[in-house]
């Protein structure tokens, strides 16, 4: 419930950057994470709002000192801190992404709106996510929509191919999860 109270209180307060109307299912977050393995190494979350994707990365395995987690809401990032205390969280725009100073990256969730983001933005997330990754990682997006939740342009400037995971009805709105890698 203080979860649900964090959210309503922070799309009241900051609307267009929250852009949801309610915080992701654990349904979504098990979807979402579902491309974790044993292998996997390093992931950074971004835009994790209340973090229920960041608690089904670390029930998924990856270790607390290999997540770091990314959100620009002060309110949700001190409530991340608090929940997550060794984690890196970072307060920060992910536009910023490519000048974090991370070695062997290999995957990024993100909760992002990106479909309601300008695309010369989700350029600069997109392109920062796979400088800072390694060759061969995965970007993981979601998206209420019919289409694929990065914008055509985008995907062509990035070299992006995509695959899709298990649509989640039990989500408000549902929503489908999008795997990106470059070709």
């Amino acid at each position: 419930m203080r979860e649900f109270s964090l959210f309503m209180w922070q799309l009241l307060r900051h609307p267009k950057r929250t852009s949801a109307i309610a915080p992701s299912s654990k349904g979504l977050a098990r979807q979402m994470v579902s491309e974790i393995t044993k292998d996997t190494g390093k992931v950074v979350e971004i835009g994790a709002g209340t973090g229920v994707f960041s608690r089904a990365i670390l029930a998924a395995g990856v270790a607390p000192k290999d997540l770091t987690i990314v959100e620009m809401n002060p309110g949700f990032c001190n409530a991340l801190k608090t929940q997550f205390p060794d984690c890196n969280v970072l307060e920060m725009d992910a536009q910023a992404l490519g000048e974090l100073q991370l070695e062997n990256v290999n995957m990024v969730i993100s909760g992002l709106p990106l479909l309601s983001i300008p695309e010369p933005v989700q350029h600069n997330i997109i392109k920062g996510a796979f400088d800072l990754m390694q060759p061969g990682g995965k970007y993981v997006q979601f998206t209420y929509g019919p289409k694929p939740p990065i914008a055509p342009e985008v995907r062509e400037a990035n070299g992006l191919k995509w695959c899709t995971l298990k649509k989640v009805w039990l989500n408000l709105p549902p929503a489908m999860p999008y795997v990106f890698t470059q070709k």
